[in-house]
C-alpha cells in the first residue's frame, strides 16, 4: 500500500504562471520534486535568499537541502542544457547531489535542434512559435520510435548502430527536404561519448525510487512545465507543446499510480498571458495590457520574448479545471492588478452573436470568439507582500472569491510577490 501520497502543481493557464516559485514555497515540506513533461523549453523563476535562479530542466525543489529533484521519463533531456544548469547553480552555492534522472527518459540530439529550426522557418508564416530547442523533434522521434534515452547512452555497443541508423534518416531529412548541411556522425558520437560520461552519475529507473519514497511515507510534489492550455490533446491544437503539462502527464511522464496523487493544485494568474501564436481570447493589446506587460515583466524566461496580455479567462480556466480536476487553487500575480481603476474578467464568449461557455476544441472557432467580460471595481491599496488574507482590500478579496467561482475551486494559496515570503498560505495544500 501507498504511504505518503503525492501532490502535482499544475499550470491552469498557458504557461508563465508562477509555478517556479509556487513549487519552491512548497518544496519546504516535501523530500522529493518530480518533474514529468517537457524539456529545456520550460522556465522556472526561483527566488530565495541565495538570489534569483532561472532553471529550465532541473525541478524547482533543488533549491532547498535533502530534497530529491527526479526528472522523470516524461521529460525530454539536452544533456548539455542539464550539465550548464547544474554548473551554474553549483557554483552558487546549491548541492545538487540529490538529482536523478530517469533512463527511460529521451535525448534531445544535436539533429533535433537543428530541424526544429528548419521545420519552424519552412512554416513561414504558420509559424507555432516553437522555442527552438530541439523539443518537438525529440518527441517525434519518441513517438516514431527512433528516440535515443538516457539509458541508451550507457550502453556504446547498443548506441553506435542506433546512432548511425537514425542519423543517416535525420541527415537525408536535413539536406533533401530542408536543404541544410549534414551532421557528421563521428561529431555526434563524440557528444553521446561525453553525455555518456555526464549522465551516468545521476540515470536510474526513478519510476522505483518514487514507488520507494511513497512507499516511506516521503512526501512527492509533482512539477508541471507549461500549461494545460498548451497540452499536445487538450490544449489549443495545434498551437500547443509536445507533451503533456495536465495531471495525466504526470501518471505517463513518471510511471505513477494514479492513486498515488492526493492533490493537484492549478496555478492561475490573475491575468492572462500566452508566449507564441494561438487564439487567446480575452487577449487585449491597449495601454493596460503593455502596462501590466512592463510592471509585471512579461518576458520569457527561456525566449526573452514579450508575452501577450490578456484579461483573466473564467471559460478557459473551467475547462482547465474540468481536465485536471483541481482540489485547489493557487492565485499568482495579485500584486501586479493594484492601483488599476477596475479590472475585468472573461465569463464568456461570443460566436456570431451566439453564446458560447464552453472552451471549444476547433481552434478556428476558438479564433473567432470574443470575450464577454465582466468589469469589477479596482483597489487602491497594495496587495503586494501581503501574507495575510485580512490584508487584502475588500475589491481584492472581491475579485479573488470571483476566481474561485469561474474556477469552481477554492484558493489554498495567493502568491503577492516573486519571493517564498510573499505568500498568503489561505489553506494547509498537505493534508
Amino acid at each position: 500500500l501507498l504511504g505518503m501520497p503525492a501532490y502535482a502543481v499544475i499550470g491552469g493557464q498557458w504557461g508563465d504562471e508562477g509555478k517556479g516559485k509556487v513549487i519552491d514555497y512548497l518544496a519546504g515540506n516535501v523530500d522529493s520534486v518530480v518533474r514529468y513533461a517537457g524539456g529545456n523549453n520550460a522556465g522556472h523563476t526561483v527566488v530565495n535568499e541565495k538570489g534569483t535562479f532561472q532553471l529550465h530542466l532541473v525541478p524547482s525543489g533543488i533549491c532547498w537541502p535533502d530534497v530529491y529533484g527526479i526528472i522523470g521519463n516524461g521529460v525530454v533531456v539536452d544533456p548539455d542544457v542539464l550539465v550548464n544548469e547544474l554548473a551554474e547553480i553549483g557554483a552558487r552555492g546549491i548541492d545538487t547531489s540529490k538529482l536523478v534522472i530517469s533512463e527511460r527518459a529521451h535525448v534531445i540530439m544535436p539533429y533535433h535542434v537543428v530541424l526544429d529550426a528548419l521545420e519552424e522557418e519552412a512554416r513561414g508564416d504558420a509559424a507555432i512559435g516553437t522555442t527552438g530547442r530541439g523539443i518537438g523533434p525529440a518527441y517525434m522521434d519518441k513517438t516514431g520510435r527512433m528516440g535515443i534515452r538516457i539509458g541508451d547512452l550507457l550502453d556504446w555497443e547498443a548506441l553506435v548502430p542506433m546512432v548511425t541508423q537514425v542519423l543517416e534518416h535525420k541527415n537525408a531529412l536535413i539536406t533533401k527536404v530542408y536543404g541544410g548541411k549534414a551532421l557528421a556522425l563521428d561529431d555526434v558520437l563524440a557528444k553521446c561519448r561525453i553525455w555518456a560520461d555526464h549522465m551516468a552519475p545521476y540515470a536510474m529507473a526513478t519510476e522505483q525510487l518514487v514507488q520507494d519514497l511513497l512507499g516511506q511515507n516521503k512526501r512527492v510534489l509533482l512539477e508541471g512545465a507549461q500549461g494545460t492550455l498548451l497540452d499536445i490533446d487538450h490544449g489549443s491544437y495545434p498551437y500547443v507543446t509536445s507533451s503533456s503539462p495536465s495531471i495525466g502527464g504526470a501518471c505517463t511522464g513518471l510511471g505513477l499510480n494514479p492513486q498515488a496523487i492526493k492533490g493537484v493544485l492549478g496555478v492561475f494568474k490573475a491575468y492572462s498571458t500566452r508566449v507564441g501564436s494561438g487564439p487567446m481570447p480575452s487577449e487585449i493589446t491597449d495601454d493596460e495590457a503593455e502596462e501590466i506587460r512592463e510592471k509585471a515583466q512579461e518576458f520569457g524566461v527561456t525566449t526573452g520574448r514579450a508575452r501577450r496580455i490578456g484579461w483573466f479567462d473564467g471559460v478557459a480556466a473551467k475547462y482547465s479545471q474540468l481536465i485536471n480536476g483541481f482540489t485547489g487553487i493557487v492565485l499568482t500575480r495579485l500584486d501586479i492588478l493594484d492601483e488599476f481603476d477596475s479590472v475585468k474578467v472573461c465569463v464568456g464568449y461570443e460566436v456570431s452573436g451566439e453564446r458560447l461557455d464552453r472552451f471549444p476544441a476547433n481552434t478556428g472557432l476558438l479564433a473567432r470568439c470574443k470575450p464577454v467580460f465582466e468589469e469589477m471595481p479596482g483597489w487602491d491599496k497594495p496587495t503586494a507582500s501581503a501574507t495575510e488574507l485580512s490584508q487584502l482590500p475588500e475589491n481584492a478579496l472581491a475579485y479573488v472569491h470571483k476566481i474561485e467561482e469561474l474556477v469552481g475551486c477554492r484558493a489554498q494559496i495567493i502568491s503577492t510577490g516573486p519571493s517564498r515570503a510573499e505568500t498568503i498560505q489561505v489553506e494547509p495544500v498537505f493534508t
